[in-house]
């Protein structure tokens, strides 16, 4: 018994070793950092995204609290609104929420349910004006509903508190940096393995302050940006807690910046403005936003889904067409290639309406987590190998008569589906593997 137990540990341990280092190496990056000296606190945060529709928005305090407060965010959660990812309010409580990994385990039982995970984040700004204030709030709730998240809360006092999902800590450390991992489980030695946290603690060995040009560096000594289209850090918010002000930097342009006076944005009442436009135009942004994926554009999307199941349904076909076949009948062979090739095709379908890092990591692209979903990598060269092949057979089926017509047509369909795709990875950059 004791040396089963000892094995569930052990296993238990390697699944969180390996995934922690899947998180650390994801492409969902995002992080924070605050700095206290004297009577001065600053919270940074890059929101490190592939979405193209960041906002700022200030709200004055509701019934159920009398904080007004501003928020940023650029996932829009239906009738709530924008989530927020990082946000302040006038009493110089601000706080960023940050994609992390930790292993589930039991909920809460005897603490209330979080139905509305929007709505909580903004009355806890709306209600708290210290962190201790805050972790009496967030004590009340299960708070283990954002296991994909850490979150850091910071008042002007500099005291912080570090939200993880079975986790409170609260510390007030004159300097603390955080990116995508909770503290309370990752090693110093992992937690160096991201390049952005790593550059952001060498950043503060030099020295610290909290003038805006020193923020401004450090900001920009962590941001992302990716090799394959420019894409990483989406905005970057520097909230100055002790003066009621927050900078914006927008997509990783750290020459221009927008100021905004809480105070005197909420004497103007609720108000939202989309980032973009206060900024000049800017090429890598457009890059981003005219990409097409899958995930962004619904023809693609509806095309990935439905050759998924003309694959399908082409292997179980051909499978039953081979074993049904005459001894006469020609190409035999093509039949039995186009059974796993349907199989092989459908799964990489299924992996391409699924993970968005395929799209934008440089070919060929590995899944830390996924042996398989690395090596569908390949499946784009498998398909440009066959392609010219199966088109000369195709070609040759409708001068003779070896093959029905449906069976002649489900090959075509195929070929010009297979068409189409190759014309998609070339635009995806899924052959630029030597770039």
């Amino acid at each position: 018994m004791r040396d089963r137990i000892k094995k569930i540990l052990l296993v238990r341990l390697i699944l969180l070793i390996i995934i922690t280092f899947a998180v650390l190496q994801d492409g969902i990056a995002c992080s924070g950092y605050k700095i206290t000296i004297g009577n001065k606190t600053i919270l940074g945060s890059n929101e490190d995204a592939w979405r193209i529709s960041p906002h700022i928005w200030f709200e004055k305090g509701t019934s159920i609290g009398n904080y007004g407060a501003a928020f940023t965010g650029s996932r829009y959660d239906g009738e709530n609104g924008y989530a927020p990812q990082s946000g302040m309010n006038e009493m110089g409580l601000a706080f960023e929420r940050l994609a992390s990994y930790h292993p589930k385990s039991e909920n809460f039982a005897i603490r209330k349910t979080i139905t509305n995970p929007t709505k909580y984040l903004k009355d806890i700004l709306h209600t708290c004006k210290t962190v201790e204030e805050v972790h009496a709030y967030i004590s009340k709730y299960d708070h283990s509903y954002f296991i994909e998240d850490v979150f850091i809360y910071v008042d002007k006092s500099g005291q912080y508190l570090i939200v993880e999902p079975y986790t409170l800590t609260i510390g007030n450390e004159p300097t603390y940096v955080l990116s995508n991992f909770c503290p309370s489980i990752t090693s110093e030695q992992n937690a160096n393995k991201l390049e952005r946290y790593r550059n952001g603690v060498e950043f503060l060995k030099n020295g610290i302050d909290t003038t805006l040009e020193f923020c401004t560096a450090l900001s920009d000594t962590m941001h992302v940006c990716r090799e394959k289209i420019g894409d990483g850090t989406l905005l970057t918010s520097i909230w100055d807690l002790n003066n009621g002000t927050v900078n914006l930097y927008f997509y990783h342009d750290y020459n221009t910046t927008v100021q905004f006076n809480l105070k005197e944005e909420l004497e103007k009442g609720d108000h939202i403005i989309a980032i973009e436009t206060l900024f000049p135009h800017n090429n890598e942004f457009e890059k981003l936003r005219n990409y097409k994926i899958p995930k962004n554009n619904n023809l693609i999307g509806v095309f990935i889904v439905a050759s998924a199941g003309l694959f399908l349904f082409t292997s179980i076909f051909f499978l039953i067409q081979y074993f049904k076949r005459k001894v006469n009948k020609k190409y035999p062979y093509i039949q039995l290639l186009l059974f796993p090739l349907g199989l092989i095709l459908f799964y990489y379908m299924y992996v391409l309406s699924g993970s968005i890092n395929v799209f934008y990591f440089p070919a060929p692209y590995k899944d830390p987590t996924n042996v398989f979903v690395s090596l569908t990598s390949y499946i784009p060269f498998l398909l440009l190998l066959l392609i010219i092949p199966l088109y000369i057979i195709n070609y040759r089926l409708f001068k003779e008569n070896s093959w029905s017509i449906f069976a002649k047509g489900l090959l075509t369909l195929n070929n010009l589906v297979y068409i189409v795709l190759v014309g998609l990875f070339v635009y995806w950059g899924f052959y630029n593997i030597f770039n």
